[in-house]
């Protein structure tokens, strides 16, 4: 038996080719798994030995030969290709261990890479050889991942072979591994040809994570994926958190931490987000971000028990027993319950606390998400494909079109409420006052229920307070804008561009209410 040795990850190489040639196996190999192999003393013969040529074109050519691919490819059942192989002196590979140039990790080095070096990490010998042996597993067993050596090692010595089912499994991961390879180099090469531009062809590569116990309902089964396309590399996000304590994360579960942490991370100053079924119900900025925690709670604690809370600040002892021992301020008694804490630490004695409010508390450090790169959606038969919404009130001018100007301090309430709406799903309305939201409507067919449930959560506190809305005011007079302004909200922010937001301004000044244009809408369907 004969194997085919050529890995750029070298660990646990030389433990493998140990164990094979202690089961009688004959080993061949390149270059550097050559010189590898050979100075731990392990008997091996290079790849040119047996193809009669020497590596060549700076190792652009090392395997791609007839006698590496005749011996691969082979079938041992025919007789027309043992014929073959006897007839040019070409004898079988029984198995190719391979994994390849570390192309992702070249391209997205710090400080990037020259388009040279990008190209020459194009591995060509190494997918072509894998491809080859997958193809063939039922007479080669194919070996990409240093977490397979054990266990086909134990199989050959067990067995003296490798079962039909795992040849399978294995070919499966090599396929899948060049694939995924291959599709990074696509898209690097799409963007340096057509930077910007929409691709004609996307293949998104996604490496399994989680096994789910059920997805949005009991009745689906799901899994959580990481995308590993370039786009997405060391960007942070949830999908790279670290969870330190609870229950395994459930498909909602992402969906809503999700929610939570992008919402957070919008915001400059120290803030807590608290997120229902993907919904901001609670914001609040505070230099003191254990208070910023008890008003966001305040806003709807009704909807925050069982939520997910969010900060974008280290969580220390004194927040962490906070966290632990608030009482739900609608009767003063019960503790606040929460699926999920997300921030982007914990100091240690904060964490040891935090463990201790519930075994299920589910507890992640996460990295804010970069802006940039696209959002998917899927709709039966296909996919929806658009930018990110990065845009934040920096980004934006804000443009006021009433008589009445806001106040500094109204200005600001504008700028927290216009980041709260953005996170906020369909014909979402939010009211705010002094860094802290106030009430959110969402979710409603038409922006009027919206606007009314926005304001009656926020009580008596709507006097004086902004109102922002994730699109344009399609009617003002009887209709949203005049309901605010009759409520006594001090400003409305909107992005405009309605035939009537002439109506609108008119109702503001008869009321005296500021309106403010962005031109930026922030709709989530």
């Amino acid at each position: 038996m004969r194997a085919l040795l050529g890995v750029y990850d070298k660990s646990g190489i030389e433990e493998f080719a140990t164990g094979l040639v202690a089961l009688g196996w004959d080993l061949v190999s390149t270059g550097g798994t050559f010189a590898t192999l050979e100075q731990a003393g392990i008997p091996v013969r290079k790849v040119e030995d047996i193809t009669g040529f020497p590596e060549m074109l700076d190792g652009r050519v090392k395997t791609l030969h007839p006698v590496v691919h005749g011996g691969i490819l082979a079938r041992r059942d025919l007789e027309s290709h043992r014929a073959a192989l006897a007839e040019h002196g070409i004898e079988g590979i029984d198995l190719v261990c391979c994994n390849l140039y570390p192309f992702v990790a070249t391209v997205t080095k710090p400080g990037g890479v020259t388009f040279e070096d990008g190209i020459e990490n194009i591995d060509i010998g190494g997918p072509t050889m894998l491809r080859a042996a997958a193809k063939n597993h039922r007479d080669v067993v194919v070996v990409i991942s240093p977490d397979d050596y054990g266990p086909v090692l134990d199989q050959l010595k067990a067995d003296g072979d490798i079962s039909s089912e795992a040849r399978l499994h294995l070919a499966y991961k090599a396929f899948a591994h060049v694939a995924a390879y291959d599709s990074a180099v696509a898209e690097w090469l799409h963007e340096k040809a057509h930077p910007g531009e929409t691709p004609e062809s996307l293949t998104i590569p996604m490496r399994l994570a989680q096994e789910l116990r059920y997805g949005e309902n009991p009745h689906q089964s799901a899994a959580f994926y990481v995308d590993g396309s370039l786009n997405e590399q060391a960007r942070g996000g949830i999908a790279t958190a670290i969870q330190h304590h609870g229950k395994e994360m459930s498909y909602n579960n992402y969906l809503d931490a999700d929610a939570a942490w992008n919402c957070v991370n919008d915001f400059t100053g120290p803030t807590c987000v608290i997120v229902k079924h993907t919904n901001p119900c609670g914001v609040a900025t505070r230099d003191d971000l254990l208070e910023a925690y008890r008003l966001a709670v305040r806003a709807d604690a009704t909807s925050a028990f069982g939520g997910i809370v969010a900060f974008n600040r280290v969580v220390d002892e004194s927040l962490a027993r906070e966290l632990r021992e608030f009482r739900n301020p609608n009767d003063g008694e019960t503790r606040m319950f929460y699926e999920i804490v997300v921030a982007p630490g914990y100091t240690p004695e904060g964490l040891t606390i935090l463990k201790g409010k519930s075994k299920d508390l589910r507890i992640l450090e996460a990295q804010p998400h970069a802006p940039g790169g696209r959002s998917y959606r899927q709709v039966g038969g296909g996919w929806l494909v658009q930018d990110t919404d990065d845009r934040t009130p920096e980004d934006i001018e804000f443009n006021v079109v009433t008589e009445r100007q806001p106040t500094p301090q109204e200005l600001e309430d504008l700028r927290f409420a216009w980041r709260c709406v953005k996170h906020v799903k369909s014909n979402a309305i939010t009211v705010a006052k002094d860094g802290r939201l106030l009430g959110m409507g969402s979710g409603q067919p038409n922006r009027v229920k919206s606007v009314e449930i926005a304001m009656e959560k926020a009580g008596d506190d709507v006097r004086g307070a902004v109102l922002a809305s994730d699109a344009f005011f399609p009617f003002a007079w009887g209709d949203s804008i005049e309901k605010a302004c009759q409520a006594g909200v001090a400003a409305i922010i909107h992005p405009g561009g309605s035939l009537r937001d002439q109506d609108g301004i008119d109702c503001c000044n008869q009321y005296g209410v500021t309106m403010v244009l962005t031109g930026t809408r922030h709709f989530r369907h």
